[in-house]
C-alpha cells in the first residue's frame, strides 16, 4: 500500500474540470490579446465563424446562440453591432414571426477568412509547442468525448 488515501471520484473530476477550465481560460486570453483580434473581439469572430460553417448560408439566432459562449440577450447585441458593422445580415424567419435568420454579409465572409488564417497560425504557435501530435490527438478525442456525454439527453 502507497498510504495515499483514495481519490474520490467527486475531487477528481472537480479537479478535472478546474484544470481543463484554467487551461482553457489562459489560451483565450493569450488568443484574445493577439494581433488577429485587433479588428475584431473574439466573441464576435466566434459568430462569424460560426455562420462561416452554416451549409445554408442561413442560421436560426437560437441556434447560433447554441454554439456560442454568450447569454441570448448578449448575443442579441453583438449581432445587432455586427449588423451596423455590415458583417452580417439579418432577416425574420418566413415559417416563425418571432425567428430571426442571420447570414454572413461579404465583408462578414471576407474579415472572418482573414482574421481565422491568422488565427490558426497563432492557434499553432501556442498548442504545437505544447502538446505532441500525439498528445492533440488524444485531447481532442477527450474533448468530444466529454461535449458529447453533456449534449446527449439524461
Amino acid at each position: 500500500m502507497s498510504g495515499k488515501p483514495a481519490e474520490s471520484p467527486v475531487r477528481l473530476a472537480a479537479e478535472t474540470w478546474e484544470s481543463l477550465f484554467r487551461a482553457q481560460v489562459a489560451v483565450m486570453r493569450r488568443l484574445q490579446s493577439g494581433p488577429a483580434f485587433k479588428a475584431l473581439a473574439l466573441n464576435e469572430y466566434d459568430v462569424l465563424f460560426t455562420l462561416s460553417r452554416c451549409p445554408s448560408g442561413w442560421l436560426r439566432l437560437n441556434e447560433l446562440n447554441d454554439n456560442v459562449l454568450l447569454s441570448q440577450s448578449s448575443l442579441s447585441r453583438l449581432v445587432e453591432r455586427l449588423e451596423k458593422r455590415g458583417l452580417v445580415e439579418r432577416m425574420p424567419a418566413p415559417d416563425d414571426g418571432r425567428g430571426v435568420l442571420l447570414k454572413l454579409t461579404d465583408a462578414g465572409r471576407e474579415l472572418q477568412k482573414q482574421i481565422g488564417r491568422e488565427h490558426v497560425r497563432d492557434i499553432s504557435t501556442l498548442i504545437n509547442p505544447a502538446l505532441t501530435p500525439e498528445e492533440q490527438r488524444e485531447l481532442l478525442r477527450l474533448t468530444q468525448k466529454l461535449r458529447r456525454s453533456v449534449a446527449s439527453p439524461r
